[in-house]
């Protein structure tokens, strides 16, 4: 009989532990790991992030305000599978490095914006005219949000037969809410790049003998110091140009700029202009 009460007790006593300890263990919730990412790194600027991704040479990727941006898109449609839908694209200049109507024709859907210097315009097919707004360099337009301004892109020393003459091309700055980004576009280290204010992201060219040379574009971006700056566009008739020189050149010069270096040759096969 005491075998019998003792055998109940340690039951009861067994089903209670049971009970106390048989509930659902709920996982902690998983963290977005954003250093992980390498093809999409996030600049916080101080008004909100742009998450950049660069494409190749010239082309990036800009996700801002719930829009998406992109400079110059050229190559294979492959390049921008899965990326949505662009609202604004902005085109700085004629050569093929830049402009590519066989790409756009992939890209522009029917809510895509289009900004362009009037020589790029003039190559448009014409189904794009009512998309497309048309500016001058320093001339300003309001876009799905952004005001954008023309910034003159050219080399040095000017002359009529150079590359990339003055008043053809467009570099931009974009702002939306205090946030400004400026895309420079084929130009060598011109006194109109030097003079832009309170840049918070600047896309910057190196590659001799279409743009400027590596030391050049580090003095350019000390002059006007940018909290960040990312060198692209930088394929010249002798092979990649020397972004470590620059981020170190930069980086001596004013430690306070951050210099991000990213893959924009992912397969190596863009032709620079």
């Amino acid at each position: 009989m005491i075998l019998i009460i003792v055998g109940v007790i340690v039951l009861l006593i067994v089903g209670y532990i049971f009970l106390a300890t048989d509930k659902e263990v709920v996982p902690a919730p998983i963290q977005n790991d954003t250093t992980a990412s390498t093809t999409t790194p996030v600049e916080q600027a101080p008004q909100g992030p742009v998450s950049v991704t660069p494409i190749s040479h010239a082309t990036a990727l800009l996700a801002w305000g719930g829009e998406l941006i992109l400079t110059d898109p050229v190559g294979d449609e492959a390049l921008y599978r899965g990326k949505g839908e662009p609202s604004l694209i902005l085109l700085t200049d004629i050569h093929s490095d830049h402009l590519s109507t066989t790409t756009l024709a992939a890209l522009v859907g029917s809510s895509t914006e289009i900004v362009a210097p009037k020589a790029v315009a003039d190559l448009l097919p014409k189904r794009y005219t009512e998309q497309t707004t048309v500016l001058d360099n320093g001339a300003t337009t309001s876009q799905k949000g952004f005001a954008i301004e023309a910034i003159p892109m050219y080399n040095l020393p000017e002359a009529t037969d150079s590359r990339h003459v003055k008043g053809r091309g467009n570099g931009y700055v974009i702002e939306r809410d205090g946030t400004r980004v400026y895309v420079a576009g084929d130009t060598g280290d011109i006194k109109e790049m030097r003079e832009l204010k309170d840049i918070d992201i600047a896309f910057i060219p190196m590659n001799l003998p279409f743009t400027m040379s590596v030391e050049k574009a580090a003095e350019a971006v000390i002059a006007f110091a940018p909290r960040t700056v990312y060198p692209y566009h930088y394929r010249g008739e002798d092979g990649l140009s020397d972004v470590e020189q620059f981020r170190n050149l930069v980086n001596t010069g004013n430690p306070r700029i951050k210099v991000e270096l990213q893959n924009w040759y992912p397969s190596d096969t863009q032709e620079a202009n």
